[in-house]
């Protein structure tokens, strides 16, 4: 009897400890997965300089605390850096950003670089909380627009864009704002001819001398 015990305890440590090893194995496992996914997103800005990125008008963008300050006249800083040689048809765009009261900018994707001018290629996702424009933040401007504010000036928020095939979705802090798709066939207005879902890069926006606007950690998942 006494051996038919020990025996018995042995066997039960020995699936306690395979136990254990299994489960250590599955968190590194699930470590692993996440690394992975965390090394899918690419960094755009260095937090140092405009490396990487181009002004058409301007002044109006500096760096500041680690973060990109817009304020001035009209102007735009497009992406230019050799990530996807600065073409992105599918991706997960994020980034970090602080309003401040009465300011108006915005992000556009599926762009090019124009000198001059509100660019007439891609679209733009508003980014506003409290300016006399009642558009506010995350709406796809003239596309599919929101009334609703959703954040503070004053406050860093993440915001998202996602784009995959011509399903387009706008998130702040996660929380999805705007989800829209290009119908087929679309065409593009007479007024901005390369609003169409197609492929380019993205851009901050200065709107005017009175919007001070800041963005940081600004990342994109290129996807398939």
């Amino acid at each position: 009897m006494k051996h038919n015990i020990l025996f018995l305890a042995a066997i039960y440590l020995l699936a306690a400890c395979g136990s254990q090893h299994k489960i250590k194995d599955s968190n590194s496992s699930s470590s692993n997965n996440n690394n992975n996914n965390d090394e899918q997103w690419i960094s755009l800005f260095d937090g140092k300089s405009m490396s990487g990125w181009k002004e058409s008008e301007g002044p109006s963008f500096s760096i500041e605390n680690g973060a990109i300050k817009v304020a001035g006249k009209r102007s735009h800083l497009y992406y230019d850096g050799t990530v996807n040689n600065h073409d992105f048809k599918n991706f997960e765009l994020k980034m970090q950003v602080m309003t401040t009261p009465n300011s108006n900018s915005g992000v556009y994707f599926h762009t090019k670089f124009q000198q001059r001018g509100f660019p007439d290629d891609g679209f733009e996702v508003q980014v506003n909380n409290s300016h006399s424009d009642w558009k506010r933040t995350a709406g796809l401007y003239d596309i599919h627009d929101t009334a609703a504010t959703f954040v503070k000036d004053n406050v860093w928020f993440e915001f998202s864009i996602i784009v995959k095939g011509k399903h387009v979705v706008t998130k702040i802090n996660g929380q999805t704002i705007i989800d829209w798709t290009e119908p087929e066939g679309a065409v593009a207005s007479e007024g901005h001819p390369g609003r169409i879902i197609s492929s380019g890069t993205f851009a901050l926006q200065a709107h005017d001398p009175k919007s001070v606007v800041y963005y940081k950690d600004i990342m994109v998942k290129p996807l398939p």
